[in-house]
């Protein structure tokens, strides 16, 4: 059963991401570090103690569709109305909302609990704080005071409307349409389809936020407006009143995340109501939907990369359990007479590692990224840019290497477990299966590359990576500094593994500047891989210099020692990848004709 792994969490984001020392500068007001360690405390308790064993079961019994309705799994609807009962929904929300005003860093940490015990349950609340902060940034102070103190509380949730049969990751080509009434309000028609939580039986209310064009709008994505959509419409005195026209056709059969139900939402098709459409609010201003809809979905990319972490942290407490248990085999130097745990042969020590080291570093680019977002909010001026600049740079990596290493751990983790790994029984394959969709959503990976290497990269003239490059340097050079021989060889490996990454971001800047944008987008899955793991080297090593001036043995010093000699040597391949790639995908896309 999963235990959240409160100490670590903590311990990344006080001494690796930076709140330590944020919280002493006092760029939180009087937040301190001791409510920071209660908060942490109680999500722990209740994701261990209340989330994960609920789970479980609503992986094996999941959603239900009938008649429209959905039914979540049983005990759901009541473990959502305690989790919102502690606040939990509104930790980062506005306190004029009824929020509460925290780093998103502590949200990001606790939406990694709220996943690990079960993906498919933190589905919902972090598909609403999206919705929260869309709004707030974007909606008219009407819509504000009708709908967001409901929406922090929890009482409503929200959703994300933007995907149709025909128009996936290019959003330009959406059919979905919105005709303006003499009231201010718009009718809404069209289909959505993979909408996660769109229909449930949680919460009293349901608010879409929906992209649809105006019947003049401009074509392509210049041309798409963003609809705020309620389940049921909201009277003046903000009860309840009638039924809108928007109703869940059916659920997807997925393969994983099976709790969380992910349906064909239809709008307009006069179910309901006495006029056909469904009554939707301009969020925004018409034919600017995109940008306030990319307010919720730059944060939804750092929320989905902490599900990677989750996931992954969930897959190697099992997997480690498993292997302590599991007798097979007589491992090398096993003196005993019997046969040993699995843990002790040195393939079984290496995997697992491997997903305690990976977990770390992904966990630590999360926080990372997060505390660069509200260090944007927490400055002005050239350090406020800096920040935002930051958490931009950051962003793909945290969505696309968090994700990529939650299937690459869960994977590990039913190959530690064997052949029972392969069984439903032993809940190994649960964590594969809800892993798999990260990748996927929010912007595919292979989006999230194109996205680092075509706007991030270049961001202030490519002066925001090369800072970034210059800081890896610092904890390299402070490591190589150290008198400590349980580093091995990690300061020397570190320094390889940026200059690998140095040489790869300069390729690719060069290569846009001089038009070769083709050459530059051959590189860019393996260059988002490759800063992955070089933040990761440096990240876990910062930890452990960190455990060495603490005094707190050599455990942190061990793992970043492993990653650097282990893990980081494939860091020179995917730099050859990069540069040298794409001639040779020119040469053989001919095979794919």
């Amino acid at each position: 059963m999963y235990s959240a792994p409160v100490e670590e969490i903590a311990f990344t984001l006080n001494h690796v991401a930076g709140l330590s020392g944020a919280l002493e500068e006092g760029r939180f007001g009087d937040l301190s570090s001791d409510l920071v360690a209660a908060i942490l405390e109680e999500a722990g308790r209740f994701a261990s103690g209340e989330i994960a064993p609920l789970g479980e079961k609503g992986d094996r019994e999941g959603a239900k569709l009938d008649d429209g309705e959905v039914k979540t799994p049983k005990g759901w609807p009541d473990l959502y109305r305690r989790w919102r009962e502690g606040g939990w929904n509104g930790l980062t929300a506005p306190e004029a909302y009824g929020g509460q005003n925290l780093p998103h860093m502590l949200n990001v940490a606790a939406l990694e609990m709220w996943n690990s015990a079960s993906m498919a349950f933190a589905l919902a609340p972090t598909l609403t704080m999206g919705a929260i902060e869309a709004l707030a940034a974007h909606g008219s102070d009407s819509l504000k005071e009708v709908f967001l103190e409901k929406m922090v509380s929890g009482e409503w949730t929200g959703t994300m409307n933007l995907t149709e049969p025909h128009a996936g990751s290019d959003l330009g080509v959406l059919k979905a349409r919105a005709e303006p009434r003499d009231d201010g309000t718009y009718r809404i028609f069209g289909q959505k389809i993979f909408i996660t939580w769109g229909e449930h039986d949680v919460a009293d209310n349901i608010i879409h936020l929906v992209l649809a064009r105006l019947p003049d709008a401009p074509a392509g994505t210049r041309g798409i407006s963003l609809f705020l959509v309620p389940k049921f419409l909201v009277n003046e005195d903000g009860s309840l009143g009638e039924r809108n026209d928007v109703l869940c056709h059916s659920i997807e059969h997925k393969l994983g995340i099976h709790g969380s139900p992910t349906c064909t939402m239809i709008f307009g098709d006069g179910r309901f109501g006495e006029e056909w459409g469904a009554v939707g609010y301009l969020v925004g201003e018409e034919n600017k939907g995109l940008a306030c809809m990319f307010t919720m979905m730059n944060n939804a990319r750092l929320a989905v990369g902490i599900q990677g972490v989750a996931i992954a942290e969930a897959a190697t407490q099992k997997a480690i359990a498993f292997a302590k248990e599991r007798i097979q085999g007589k491992a090398p130097g096993w003196a005993a007479d019997t046969m040993s745990p699995i843990i002790q042969h040195p393939d079984v020590a290496q995997m697992l590692l491997t997903m305690k080291a990976l977990t770390q570093g992904a966990r630590a680019i999360c926080y990372v990224c997060a505390h660069a977002t509200d260090m944007s909010h927490h400055h002005d001026g050239a350090e406020a840019q800096h920040w935002a600049e930051r958490a931009a740079l950051l962003t793909p990596i945290a969505k696309s290497f968090s994700t990529d290493i939650g299937v690459d751990v869960a994977s590990l983790g039913i190959q530690v477990h064997g052949g029972m790994g392969f069984i439903e029984e032993t809940g190994a394959a649960r964590y594969l299966r809800d892993a798999r969709i990260a990748p996927i959503y929010e912007g595919t990976n292979g989006i999230q590359a194109i996205d680092l290497v075509t706007r991030k990269l270049p961001l202030s003239g490519g002066d925001q990576v090369r800072g970034l490059l210059a800081e890896l340097k610092q904890v390299a050079d402070e490591v190589s500094a150290r008198d400590e021989t349980s580093f091995g060889e990690t300061g020397g490996r570190l320094r390889a593994a940026i200059a690998a990454l140095e040489a790869a971001t300069v390729w690719l800047l060069q290569a846009q500047a001089d038009g070769r944008t083709a050459d530059a987008l051959a590189g860019a899955t393996p260059y988002q891989r490759l800063f992955g793991l070089v933040l990761t080297g440096v990240y876990l090593a910062k930890g452990g210099l960190v455990a060495v001036d603490n005094g707190e043995g050599n455990g942190r010093v061990s793992l970043c020692r492993f990653m650097a000699e282990n893990l980081l040597a494939e860091t020179s391949a995917l730099k050859d990848r990069v540069i040298a790639g794409s001639a040779s995908l020119a040469a053989a896309r001919g095979l794919l004709d």
